[in-house]
């Protein structure tokens, strides 16, 4: 072959492979990718005002983010990629004073605070002080 037809004939067999790469094959199957803590909704209502950190990780699990410069901080972050190519994220944060949980902002709402107006950050209330107050 001769040298100046060379970089035609590389130019037409990249732009065939490059072509390639958005093919896709019927019935190929496609995982479902899970990253981070799995978080459901009945693990958040589980959450009371109070509990150690011990009892918040016995029912969350470990955070995926204990962060170094705000020790009273646990972030938990769940993403699921499903094989269609479309991709959910969630995110919760747990906050403690003196050991104990205050409140968690995030994704999910526990079911104690559903009926109320939305906020970004859910204050736990004892439930001794809700009595007192009511």
């Amino acid at each position: 072959m001769p040298k100046i037809l060379m970089p035609f004939a590389l130019a037409a067999v990249l732009g065939l492979m490059g072509g390639c790469s958005n093919l896709e094959f019927p019935g190929v199957y496609k995982l479902t990718i899970e990253q981070g803590n799995i978080v459901t909704q009945e693990m958040v209502d589980q959450l009371e005002p109070g509990m150690s950190r011990e009892q918040v990780e016995f029912v969350m699990g470990t955070p995926l983010v204990k962060d170094p410069f705000n020790a009273d901080r646990w972030d938990y972050l769940y993403s699921i990629e499903k094989g269609s190519g479309e991709t959910e994220q969630y995110q919760l944060s747990v906050y403690f004073e003196n050991d104990q949980l205050r409140s968690f902002s995030g994704d999910f709402v526990p079911a104690s605070v559903r009926k109320q107006p939305e906020s970004d950050v859910m204050e736990l209330t004892p439930p001794d002080e809700v009595d007192a107050a009511g």
